[in-house]
C-alpha cells in the first residue's frame, strides 16, 4: 500500500519541478529555436538574406543533435553544462541540455512552417518597400503563425518527456518521483498516479495548443 501522507508532499514537489523545467525550457529554447529556425530559413538560397556558411553551419548543427536520445545526449554534453551551470546534478542543471536539444529540434520545426509561406506574400511586401527585418517580423511569422503554434505545442510534449528523463541523472521531477518511489520499489500506483499526472499535462497543453492555432488561422 502507498503511504499518500508522506508520498504527497514530495508529490507536489517532483510536480513543481517539473512545471518549472517545462516553463523555463520553452521560454529560453522557444525563442533561440524561434531565431534558429528564422536564420535557417532566410539564409537559405533564395531567402531574404542567402548566406550559405551560415546555412550549412546551423543545418548540420541541427542535424547533428536532432537524433541523439535525449539520456545520451545529457551526459555527452555534461562538461559543457558544468561549465555553464556549475553543476550536473540538480534540476536548475539539466535546464541546459534540455533547452540545447529543444531549440535546436524547434529550430528545424519553424524553418519547415516557414518554408509554407506564400512566397507572393513576401514578394508583394518587398516591392511595397518594406524592410527585410519588417518582412520578417510582420509577413514571415504572422502568416505562419498558426503551423508555429502547433508545432510549439508539439515539441511541449517533447519538452514534457525530456523533464521525465531528467530524473535518470538527477534532475528532479515527476520521472525522478516515479523512478524512486514507483519502479524502484514495486509500487505500481505511484507509477500510476505519475503517468496520470504528465497525461493531464499533455492534454492540457494539446487542447490550448489547439485552440490558440484555431485563433491564428482565422484572425
Amino acid at each position: 500500500m502507498s503511504d499518500w501522507g508522506q508520498l504527497a508532499p514530495v508529490l507536489l514537489l517532483s510536480f513543481q519541478q517539473t512545471i518549472y523545467l517545462v516553463a523555463w525550457t520553452m521560454l529560453i529554447a522557444g525563442g533561440l529555436g524561434l531565431a534558429i529556425g528564422v536564420a535557417l530559413h532566410t539564409t537559405r538560397r533564395g531567402g531574404l538574406l542567402p548566406n550559405p556558411v551560415v546555412f550549412q553551419l546551423l543545418n548540420v548543427l541541427v542535424n547533428i543533435v536532432r537524433p541523439i536520445p535525449f539520456i545520451i545526449f545529457i551526459t555527452a554534453i555534461g562538461p559543457l553544462t558544468l561549465a555553464v551551470m556549475g553543476t550536473t546534478i540538480g534540476t536548475r542543471s539539466v535546464l541546459f541540455p534540455m533547452s540545447a536539444m529543444a531549440a535546436f529540434v524547434i529550430g528545424r520545426i519553424v524553418e519547415q512552417n516557414l518554408v509554407g509561406v506564400d512566397p507572393g506574400v513576401i514578394e508583394a511586401a518587398r516591392a511595397m518597400g518594406a524592410s527585410k527585418p519588417r518582412i520578417i517580423l510582420t509577413v514571415l511569422i504572422p502568416e505562419a503563425l498558426g503551423a508555429l503554434v502547433l508545432g510549439y505545442t508539439f515539441i511541449f510534449v517533447a519538452v514534457v518527456d525530456m523533464s521525465a528523463m531528467a530524473g535518470y541523472v538527477g534532475g528532479g521531477g515527476l520521472g525522478n518521483f516515479a523512478i524512486s518511489y514507483g519502479y524502484q520499489q514495486f509500487n505500481w500506483p505511484v507509477t500510476l498516479v505519475t503517468v496520470v499526472i504528465i497525461i493531464v499535462i499533455v492534454q492540457a497543453a494539446q487542447l490550448i495548443g489547439n485552440r490558440l492555432a484555431r485563433r491564428a488561422l482565422h484572425r
